[in-house]
């Protein structure tokens, strides 16, 4: 078998062809890409010239250029219906090498408004094509005068294929970058719509709150991990969205993991990934990559978990479920709890290790009890929002409304206050909504058989009138977010034991 030598134009160009090809689909600068396959391209076939011209609409316009001539081509570009053998050449899509008479009685060539080249010097123009497509032509011009052979010709027309393949795959890649931004502007208009206005926090009138919101734009700026701690409807997850707003990464997902509301043997692939299906399937850490992941609950995290997700804080990696390779990812990460983790710690139920790192800058919620000055603010947020959702826009809490908010404890702080608002807004017949309509638990008398026939209620009846409340304020909802578990700060499993302790059903 004959061998082929190491320096051989063959070997070169399996060499320049393997190059081009891993660059292809993922160079960034295209021009750059073009001119480093130019160079290469001179080692199979000399020039003084070599030139890309890109087909613009009618013209053809010079995209990239080398040799000792080509700072004197850059800009040029030529009208194609005065140059009918280019347009052969692309139409062909065979290469071309012009002789003495093309000069003298053709088309002319296409530098001679700009460089002054003997009439019989090489000059070979060769299509850029791939697939379907047509993009132009590469040209090589010699100012001596002979021809360029017919083997040289055929290596000119694989490098021309390979760098219209580069044209092409830069276009793809455009287009996809294109689609990219536009459903990312999508998906941050979704967002925000659905997640509402961060319910005015900056105009809070509360001194509490405005200490919280103070450290809070403090520490949106860097990366460090941060612990939202607050009794259950706080707010925690709408600060956490406004943390990400105020952050560098607001342009990049924010996702969220209820912790609480995903059983525990599927929380893993929720977190991490799924690798075991035929459909590998991303976790929320892959898809806030370069954003945000807030895990809302995280006291709800197994320990096995909680080693796996130190690791992601400590070396930025982690393996999905059944998976074999680690995977690096760039996520700031939000943990909220309504949680003693202190007591978690101390009960083994939760790592110290990852504990510190998580409270490395905790930020504590005020109940809604601690900043009633700001329940108006917030009646007009909630149903700004509402309004949105509905469409039943104007609605308005009347001043005799707000004195009977004001008055009241909120155990289930801003998430209740807006279940109560969102009932009187359908319920209300105008825009003004009143005390008829604002059905304040505890204002009105329950009658006897509820509580009891004693002035003074058993514990028992208490909890009972109390779960009653609670779950008409969900409409019998227990799971999720906003059921009647999370209002009262119990699991689910829990709440319906005490349910059936207490002889209770859902209304």
């Amino acid at each position: 078998m004959a061998s082929v030598s190491k320096d051989s134009p063959a070997l070169d160009l399996v060499r320049d062809l393997q190059e081009l090809a891993r660059l292809a689909p993922s160079q960034g600068a295209l021009e750059d890409l073009l001119r480093r396959g130019l160079d290469w391209l001179e080692r199979v076939a000399a020039y003084d010239l070599a030139t890309i011209f890109v087909l613009e609409g009618q013209r053809l316009v010079v995209r990239a250029a080398r040799g000792r001539l080509a700072a004197r081509v850059k800009g040029h570009s030529l009208q194609l219906e005065r140059y009918p053998t280019l347009r052969e050449a692309m139409d062909t899509r065979r290469a071309r090498v012009y002789r003495e008479e093309d000069h003298l009685h053709g088309d002319g060539d296409p530098f001679d408004d700009v460089l002054q080249l003997p009439p019989g010097h090489s000059c070979l123009v060769a299509p850029l094509y791939a697939g379907d497509e047509t993009y132009g032509v590469l040209t090589l011009d010699r100012t001596v005068c002979e021809t360029y052979s017919p083997s040289v010709v055929s290596l000119v027309e694989v490098y021309a294929q390979l760098l219209a393949i580069a044209i092409q795959a830069a276009g793809h890649k455009a287009a996809l970058e294109r689609l990219h931004r536009q459903d990312h502007v999508h998906a941050k208009l979704l967002e925000e719509e659905l997640a509402g206005e961060p319910l005015g926090l900056a105009a809070s009138k509360s001194a509490p709150m405005q200490r919280v919101l103070a450290l809070a734009q403090q520490v949106a700026r860097g990366n460090s991990p941060v612990l939202l701690r607050g009794e259950t409807g706080t707010g925690k997850e709408r600060l956490a969205r406004a943390l990400h707003r105020w952050s560098p990464r607001a342009d990049h997902p924010f996702v969220t993991l209820h912790c609480t509301a995903v059983p525990a043997a599927a929380l893993e692939a929720e977190l991490l990934g799924d690798a075991t299906s035929e459909r590998e399937r991303p976790g929320r850490l892959l898809l806030a990559n370069g954003g945000t992941l807030l895990l809302d609950g995280v006291e709800d995290l197994p320990l096995p978990l909680q080693a796996k997700l130190l690791r992601v804080l400590e070396a930025g990696d982690f393996e999905s479920l059944g998976g074999e390779r680690s995977t690096r990812v760039d996520v700031r990460l939000l943990a909220a709890t309504a949680a003693d983790l202190d007591q978690a710690v101390a009960a083994r139920r939760f790592r110290a290790d990852l504990y510190f790192r998580l409270a490395a800058f905790p930020l504590e919620l005020p109940p809604l009890r601690e900043r009633r000055e700001d329940v108006g603010l917030l009646c007009q947020a909630l149903l700004a929002e509402f309004g949105r959702r509905t469409g039943k826009r104007g609605r308005f809490v009347t001043p005799e409304g707000l004195e009977r908010l004001r008055a009241y404890d909120w155990p289930g702080n801003v998430r209740e206050l807006a279940n109560l608002l969102e009932r009187a807004a359908i319920l209300s017949p105008g825009p003004a909504l009143g005390p008829e309509v604002l059905d304040v638990p505890g204002r009105r008398r329950r009658p006897s058989a509820t509580l009891g026939t004693s002035e003074t209620a058993t514990l028992a009846e208490v909890q009972r009138a109390h779960i009653e409340r609670t779950l008409a304020l969900t409409r019998g909802r227990i799971y999720g977010k906003g059921g009647a578990a999370e209002l009262l700060g119990l699991k689910p499993s829990t709440l319906q034991s005490r349910m059936q302790k207490l002889n209770l059903g859902r209304p």
